[in-house]
């Protein structure tokens, strides 16, 4: 099983967490079974770039974003070269770090 290693975030995830997750989940799935309230407006089908997150360790292990999720990425807050859409990562071995991004293209959040 791999594990995802969240760094602190100020509202999502103020300590940090480390999951165990399922071999063949989305990351998104896997953050937010975990209770981290990760944004996903298009309930997980790679429309809205609202699941941003920056893999910042153990991306090398996952296959490459496709055309789809590279042109929504464009629409991301904060895209830097480590940017993925959570609900397009599906989890294999390699264990990850994840950076939850302070901001979403939503101005607000749901809550």
């Amino acid at each position: 099983m791999p594990r995802v290693h969240v760094l602190p975030h100020p509202e999502l995830c103020p300590d940090g967490l480390d999951i165990q997750a399922r071999r063949g989940a989305s990351l998104c799935e896997s953050l937010l079974a975990s209770g981290i309230a990760l944004e996903h407006a298009c309930e997980m089908v790679g429309a809205c770039a609202t699941c941003h997150v920056h893999v910042r360790a153990g991306g090398a292990g996952l296959p490459p974003p496709d055309d789809e999720e590279s042109d929504q990425l464009d629409h991301a807050w904060g895209l830097d070269a480590q940017s993925r859409l959570a609900c397009c990562v599906k989890l294999r071995d390699a264990d990850l770090t994840v950076e939850l991004p302070l901001h979403t293209r939503n101005h607000a959040r749901e809550r």
